[in-house]
């Protein structure tokens, strides 16, 4: 049976059929994108997780200190063995500090998917282009 299809129409069917396959392309591209950037967040996000729990375990137990320090100075109002207490514990504060200020710091550079974002909208706009310009499309067709 003689295909009957004229040639502009089989050249649009092959036009479309590309554009499906190259915006198919565009989508995993996008997606593996959105992964790497995904991991390289969640990279971050652990480091700095460990820096909180850090400053937490030294908080707990400079809280820990801190109150046998109190006790030791409760019973023995004014004995030198409470002042070694009171000195590990205020370490421990500062250790704790200073493992918070670094978990703050490491904080600020987590950050989403910005060139995915980018990525989408780009390709957003460019198909909103494409439908609301068909007859461009047409225009630039040669006639057969």
């Amino acid at each position: 049976m003689p295909d009957t299809t004229p040639a502009g129409e089989a050249s649009i069917k092959a036009l479309v059929a590309a554009a499906v396959t190259d915006l198919q392309r565009l989508i995993k591209a996008q997606i593996a994108l959105a992964k790497l950037e995904l991991q390289q967040s969640g990279r971050a996000a652990g480091k700095t997780g460990i820096f909180i729990v850090g400053a937490l375990s030294m908080a707990a137990m400079g809280g820990i200190f801190l109150l046998v320090t109190l006790a030791y100075v409760l019973v023995a109002l004014g004995l030198p063995v409470w002042a070694g207490f009171g000195i590990v514990t205020l370490v421990l504060f500062l250790v704790a500090a200073v493992l918070g200020l670094l978990g703050k710091k490491a904080s600020s550079k987590i950050k989403g998917p910005d060139r995915t974002i980018a990525q989408i909208e780009q390709t957003k706009a460019a198909l909103q282009s494409a439908v609301e310009q068909p007859a461009n499309v047409q225009r630039a067709l040669p006639e057969r």
